[in-house]
């Protein structure tokens, strides 16, 4: 049953309870003073504005060797109903274990039953794996499962538009690619085509970049993701971040419409062990010339 806003925030205040008699001492449960009073009297007056969404910090002290963990948490007016926001972040841990931490946090958080009151769950879970992802920190050899290795997953995404000729946007492309360490194509001219693989964090920015703020003719066709348990780059299918340009069909002199060649393009996906990816973003089985 789908509970109201006022529901929400009802549960909300019960959880931040639960919270503060886990964690009553000093600066182990940051909240804002003004927060809980502003949602009490949102529920004593329905009819008001919404409070702003409930925000605090919890910080964590793990394993013998007492790492600190601090868990940021940010709460949709809905939640339960719709997952928090959250973020653990500990000086132990370097960028890569620290996007680690996050994204197996998200993935346990996600196979939790929806509409259930979930942080004291991720804290539970921060304290049960977070010494898992400090690799060589100092105090985790002890605490560490041995043998343990951290599952990495490579994300894929295959991106279709009607055409792409603007050298501004090309540049824009390309240079997001570069720094966001992508490796992929792209593929000028009518139909446009990108495909960027990489870490999820940074392919979700690449796109969120590139369509900004109003590409229309634009759409993301397929995602895939890789897991490994060792490099990501081991599973890269593209060494860089390639300028694609086939010859076009006919003679169109200088003008700026034209069609590429698909049958190059085809030949070059199947190089690349994605022919079949010539479907999705056509709609149509690619078949290469017999000459």
């Amino acid at each position: 049953m789908a509970l109201t806003v006022k529901e929400c925030l009802e549960l909300q205040l019960l959880e931040v309870e639960m919270l503060l008699s886990m964690f009553p001492k000093r600066g182990e449960f940051s909240l804002d003073a003004a927060a809980v009073p502003g949602i009490q009297r949102y529920l004593g007056n329905a009819a008001g504005a919404l409070p702003p969404q409930l925000e605090y910090r919890i910080a964590l002290q793990v394993g013998e060797a007492k790492v600190k963990v601090e868990l940021q948490v940010l709460l949709p007016h809905t939640y339960p109903q719709v997952a928090p926001q959250l973020f653990a972040r500990s000086d132990a841990l370097h960028r890569q274990q620290q996007l680690q931490l996050n994204t197996h946090l998200a993935s346990h958080i996600s196979s939790l039953d929806p509409g259930d009151l979930c942080v004291c769950e991720a804290v539970q879970w921060l304290k049960d794996n977070s010494l898992t992802f400090l690799g060589n920190s100092k105090g985790s050899s002890e605490c560490a499962p041995r043998e343990v290795r951290v599952k990495e997953i490579l994300h894929r995404m295959w991106i279709y538009s009607h055409h792409i000729y603007r050298q501004e946007l090309r540049k824009k492309i390309f240079d997001s690619a570069k720094k966001l360490n992508l490796t992929g194509f792209c593929l000028t001219g009518k139909p446009g085509v990108i495909c960027v693989e990489g870490l999820q964090e940074h392919c979700e920015e690449f796109w969120r970049v590139i369509r900004y703020p109003n590409w229309k003719h634009i759409s993301c066709k397929h995602v895939e993701n890789v897991e490994t348990e060792g490099s990501i780059d081991n599973l890269r299918l593209f060494h860089s971040f390639e300028d694609l340009q086939f010859q076009a069909h006919g003679d169109y002199g200088l003008r700026n419409d034209y069609h590429m060649d698909l049958g190059q393009f085809l030949e070059f996906l199947k190089q690349h062990q994605s022919g079949h990816i010539f479907q999705i973003l056509f709609g149509v089985e690619g078949k290469l010339s017999d000459n």
